[in-house]
């Protein structure tokens, strides 16, 4: 019997390549950290700035700057705020008006993202350019055509005429959204729906919502937000006091004697403002990035 020479058995460089592969990732990992805890600072100092003036008297906001009275804190601005019985009612004004505004423009702008998502008519592509191309025009540009038309329309000094208002402003982002996400799920998925016997109402409502449920979550997030916070439409539309949203509210909250700022007030106040706006975002955050990037990569 002949023996035979076994093979000497090859050495790769895999370990040298792995060690090298987890030394070179350090240097570019403490670079992304950086970046985030740099960019976390931009967006988390103002909101802490904020939240530090609502609790100081006017006097240490306006006057020298002093390490003696910079940690003179109070809660006398919220007291102030608390008190006033107008500011409760113009919260459940922006309230109504934001939930009303995010409601009406998911449902108008997933109808037509459906439209414009699944079906090809002769003019389609010119009507939808058409809608992205008012994203362009802001609204303050056509204000005054815009109150003689609200007013003809008998919408001025209402509610309901102010939710039209916004949802009118908001339909091209959320229109823009919703084709986008229609445009990501396949069609088969929709064949075999209508298929097996479901009409398009039944398919849009039991196999299409929960894929398109990021889109919707995007557009309601972007309305509501764009409506709590709007002042010049609220302020224009609106005369009675009773019906005035929070930032007009705020506004006429802040002035003091011969058209004085109370600052800590003012302070106070969009501390106030922003609590539902981080509650709601912070609850739909995961749709909202999902949203946003939907058919940003093509596979």
């Amino acid at each position: 019997m002949v023996a035979t020479a076994r093979p000497a058995p090859v050495r790769t460089a895999a370990r040298p390549v792995r060690q090298a592969a987890r030394r070179g990732t350090g240097l570019p990992a403490l670079l992304y950290a950086t970046a985030a805890v740099l960019a976390a600072l931009v967006f988390l100092v103002p909101l802490l700035w904020a939240l530090m003036r609502s609790v100081q008297p006017d006097a240490t906001i306006t006057g020298t700057p002093s390490w003696s009275t910079f940690f003179d804190l109070t809660t006398e601005n919220f007291r102030r705020i608390a008190a006033d019985g107008h500011l409760i009612r113009a919260t459940l004004n922006s309230l109504l008006v934001s939930g009303g505004t995010a409601l009406l423009t998911t449902v108008v702008a997933t109808a037509a993202g459906y439209g414009f998502g699944r079906f090809r008519f002769a003019g389609s592509s010119a009507a939808f350019g058409l809608i992205l191309l008012t994203l362009m025009v802001p609204f303050q540009a056509i204000l005054t055509p815009l109150f003689m038309q609200m007013n003809a329309m008998r919408l001025t000094d209402s509610l309901l005429g102010l939710v039209l208002f916004y949802t009118t402003v908001n339909l091209p982002f959320g229109v823009f959204v919703m084709r986008t996400a229609f445009l990501g799920i396949p069609d088969a998925l929709e064949d075999a729906a209508l298929i097996d016997g479901a009409g398009r109402l039944r398919t849009l409502a039991s196999v299409l919502r929960p894929l398109i449920l990021p889109g919707m979550a995007t557009t309601a997030l972007y309305a509501f937000l764009t409506s709590w916070t709007e002042f010049l439409g609220a302020l224009t539309f609106l005369t009675r006091q009773d019906l005035y949203t929070l930032p007009v509210a705020l506004v006429n909250l802040q002035q003091g004697a011969y058209g004085q700022v109370d600052y800590g007030l003012l302070a106070a106040g969009a501390v106030l403002a922003m609590i539902p706006c981080v509650i709601l975002f912070v609850s739909l955050q995961r749709f909202y990035v999902a949203g946003l990037s939907a058919g940003a990569v093509k596979g």
